[in-house]
């Protein structure tokens, strides 16, 4: 057998396989509309997005994937196929920190999918309010940077919002100079989140010295800025670079190669478990001394890992603090929830933000 005909042997069997796989989307779909049917026909609360169920299946999609793809290819092909079978049960509008082109928008595209209506809002403030009055399905805001560290603004809106932490997006960050110039000899100014020019200020240092750094309210703003000046150029991702038509003058300039960001999806109910949960407690406790280690000695004795711990100060009184926690597990687990029966002794206040599934590749 020729190279020729081999070649043509392995093009019918794609041929075929893409026959099989999209009669096998086209009869999951059907499911989907059946299931919608059921929920409507029993009288069964609409709940179309399911946090725990997709991390349980996409779970099970990266544990059974033998390659070639990597484990975070075959994840990004399934959540897209659940994102249009779920979008023939109910449309979902995801609100996000915007303009168009934000991290904020490509970390909310990558947990629901692209079939999915994504709507810009200006303040973080914003989402939490739009996702509280039911405006929007669900919200992502973001909540810390793995260099640079928390986003203080995000934790302080849920001391008193009621909305809940139904999920978690971590997002590797790539940082790209964008501008119009020719290259970067030609640029004198530079836009940026405050966040991107602190998580590329050393690349920055040895290559723009010279350029003014003006800090703008998102890496998209500072995008649409740089569009509008052939001497300036913005520090943002891929999608900022189409969506207002830049040129790339240099790419990946984070300082650290594993830059990542960590983004909280809100709603308004509360999400059952997975088997692979992290739950997010606010507490505060009197000012003390000692406070802090009764707070965390009913995790260490019963063995409930602490994954995160931050302080905010209390509006209320000087020098009163609150404190932000995630820890491993489910408030419905039995330990957990004898641990924060012991935590509740303890503190002035529990308030359980939420418990969800881990962040899935």
């Amino acid at each position: 057998m020729s190279d020729e005909d081999k070649l043509q042997l392995l093009r019918s069997r794609i041929d075929a396989l893409d026959e099989k796989i999209q009669g096998l989307i086209s009869e999951r779909a059907v499911q989907a509309l059946e299931v919608a049917r059921v929920k409507h026909a029993g009288g069964i609360e609409a709940n179309y997005y399911r946090p725990e169920r997709e991390a349980e299946i996409l779970g099970k999609v990266a544990a059974r994937n033998q390659g070639p793809l990597a484990n975070e290819e075959i994840v990004r092909l399934f959540r897209e196929i659940m994102s249009v079978c779920r979008a023939l049960e109910q449309p979902m509008k995801i609100g996000f920190l915007g303009p168009d082109g934000t991290f904020t928008q490509a970390a909310a595209l990558k947990h629901f999918g692209r079939s999915v209506q994504t709507l810009p809002l200006m303040t973080i403030d914003q989402v939490f309010h739009d996702v509280d009055s039911g405006a929007l399905d669900y919200g992502v805001v973001p909540v810390e940077n793995s260099t640079e560290g928390v986003i203080s603004h995000t934790l302080d809106l849920f001391i008193n919002s009621p909305v809940k932490i139904c999920g978690e997006i971590e997002l590797r960050i790539h940082h790209h100079l964008l501008g119009l110039a020719e290259s970067l000899r030609g640029v004198k100014r530079i836009y940026a989140h405050q966040q991107a020019l602190a998580q590329c200020r050393l690349w920055l240092a040895a290559h723009t010295a010279g350029a003014e750094l003006l800090p703008v309210s998102s890496n998209a703003e500072a995008a649409r800025l740089a569009g509008q000046e052939p001497t300036a150029a913005a520090i943002a991702g891929d999608s900022a670079a189409d969506i207002y038509q830049l040129k790339v003058l240099a790419s990946n300039i984070e300082d650290e190669v594993n830059n990542t960001t960590r983004f909280l999806v809100i709603g308004r109910q509360d999400t059952a478990p997975s088997g692979n949960d992290k739950t997010s407690l606010l507490v505060t406790t009197r000012n003390r001394p000692g406070a802090l280690s009764r707070l965390l000695e009913p995790f260490a004795r019963n063995g409930i890992s602490l994954t995160r711990i931050e302080s905010r100060p209390a509006r209320q009184g000087t020098w009163d603090y609150i404190f932000f926690m995630d820890v491993d597990g489910h408030v419905k687990d039995q330990t957990l929830r004898e641990t924060l029966k012991e935590l509740e002794a303890e503190a002035s206040l529990v308030k359980i933000l939420g418990s969800y599934p881990k962040a899935v590749l």
